[in-house]
């Protein structure tokens, strides 16, 4: 019996590790992860560690002609309705985003770190039309088609949440827009991403996301926002 349960065990754990490893790229001396954290991966870790966020005490940030509060918005349900797992986490402070990834034995990217996966194809035979070693303009590529933003983007088929928005159509889940350079999902668009860079005291935040157009896409926007500011449309990845 104790030795049919070790080949079982012995058959197990390499599959195990094998799709830890597919959920992450190689780039240039770390690895990141392909899509956003999605819901379903931070409510493990919210039920880990009992964690209950500033959203859930006070309220998501939404924005609708200025910044409001809007209760009952959260990771856990982004337009005031549950989410289902294959959403990315939104709602979430800096500090919440990193808590998860050290959680999982990984951290934030840093701002460098973010923008070689992003703009600079690293794999050695990736697929047409990337080209390895080449820099892009978009995190999808030469042009902005295929990402999930405002307008210029093509179309995305956004989660219907059936909620008022002032201004876009929400985000679509993970790893169902088009992927980009390095085999990654929405480091353009979707949703902003927290990345571990201070900017004067707050945090960088970068490609853009559902409320803005292509340029927010690009290597040379810069944009931050306070570490507290836990919005609808910013979530984050992790590196190790």
């Amino acid at each position: 019996m104790m030795r049919r349960l070790l080949a079982v065990l012995l058959c197990v754990l390499p599959v195990a590790a094998s799709a830890s490893n597919a959920q992450m790229q190689a780039v240039a001396g770390f690895e990141i992860d392909r899509t956003e954290v999605s819901v379903g991966q931070f409510r493990r870790f919210a039920q880990a560690t009992a964690l209950v966020t500033a959203a859930e005490r006070e309220g998501g940030l939404v924005y609708e002609a200025g910044w409001v509060r809007k209760p009952g918005w959260t990771w856990r349900t982004p337009y005031g309705k549950p989410a289902t797992d294959d959403e990315p986490a939104v709602h979430l402070a800096f500090d919440e985003a990193a808590a998860y990834c050290r959680w999982a034995d990984k951290r934030l990217p840093t701002d460098a770190e973010w923008v070689e996966a992003a703009y600079v194809e690293h794999r050695r035979a990736p697929p047409a039309p990337f080209v390895t070693g080449k820099r892009y303009r978009y995190p999808v590529g030469d042009t902005p088609q295929g990402a999930n933003c405002l307008g210029e983007c093509g179309a995305v088929n956004p989660v219907e949440h059936g909620a008022a928005l002032w201004r876009g159509a929400g985000h679509a889940r993970v790893g169902t827009t088009r992927p980009g350079v390095n085999g990654l999902y929405d480091m353009g668009a979707n949703v902003w991403e927290w990345v571990d860079t201070d900017d004067g005291g707050q945090r960088r935040t970068r490609g853009g996301s559902w409320w803005y157009g292509e340029s927010q896409m690009r290597e040379s926007h810069l944009a931050s926002k306070p570490p507290a500011f836990g919005a609808i449309y910013i979530g984050f990845r992790c590196v190790r």
